[in-house]
């Protein structure tokens, strides 16, 4: 086989001895003179090997893997585990917020509707007694309980205590501390008993509107059913028809 005239041991037709050729794909190569004519595609690798790295980076920082790396995306697991946890504590404690506004109750019977009796049990609250002492409600039933914030009622109570059977107490309940006037025409034994409920605890329970100076009236019997409730008294008619069962009502 002969050598190039220059000789550097090329082959004078083919390749050098034991170097494969080019890929055929490649085409034609042209190496120019001038390097400068290269500047184009060497800006365009350039900016092509910038755009990767950029891509390469963000991928790194969500836990993706690259091209250049097999690693399983933890990261980005990680991340979306991160945002649905706070998203659910935020909602908790924007639930459970203790200053949150919560809706009062409301009185679902209208005035002057007597009669009306929502079939429930009687709250069992402790209220406060004439002197200061804490007096459990459902200690004294049966009764007769007045709900008086707005007035004295001092009529309305006598008229219950006359009305009521023996065994069955009258109870006069209020937001405020009352003190009791004389009542000459009742027997001691048969004077209404003053409560108060400083947070009008049994008003709401009972969904009873506070209607001024108006009386509402609640009858219970000793296991402490509702039997009837007048939430706008007009008279000791209202509620005398159940009086007399109340002493033995379940």
């Amino acid at each position: 086989m002969s050598t190039s005239a220059d000789g550097d041991g090329r082959p004078e037709n083919g390749p050098f001895e034991g170097l494969p050729d080019l890929p055929a794909e490649w085409g034609r190569i042209v190496i120019p003179d001038d390097p400068a004519d290269l500047a184009a595609e060497a800006a365009e690798v350039r900016r092509e090997l910038r755009l990767r790295a950029r891509r390469d980076g963000w991928r790194r920082l969500l836990g993706l893997s690259s091209a250049s790396s097999g690693r399983s995306p933890l990261r980005l697991c990680l991340l979306i585990m991160s945002v649905a946890l706070l998203a659910t504590l935020t909602s908790l404690f924007a639930i459970t917020w203790p200053g949150q506004q919560r809706p009062q109750a409301t009185g679902r019977t209208s005035p002057g509707s007597p009669g009306d009796t929502p079939g429930g049990a009687l709250p069992a609250l402790d209220l406060v007694g004439e002197d200061g002492q804490l007096v459990p409600l459902r200690g004294l039933l049966p009764a007769v309980i007045m709900l008086v914030d707005g007035c004295t009622c001092t009529g309305e109570l006598d008229a219950a205590v006359r009305s009521a059977p023996p065994g069955v107490a009258v109870l006069a309940v209020s937001s405020r501390r009352a003190v009791p006037s004389a009542r000459p025409v009742a027997p001691p034994a048969r004077t209404p008993r003053h409560l108060t409920d400083p947070t009008s605890e049994l008003r709401t329970a009972l969904h009873l509107n506070d209607a001024g100076d108006a009386v509402s009236v609640v009858l219970a019997s000793r296991s402490g059913r509702i039997v009837r409730t007048v939430p706008d008294l007009t008279s000791a008619a209202d509620y005398q028809p159940d009086l007399s069962g109340l002493p033995t009502a379940a």
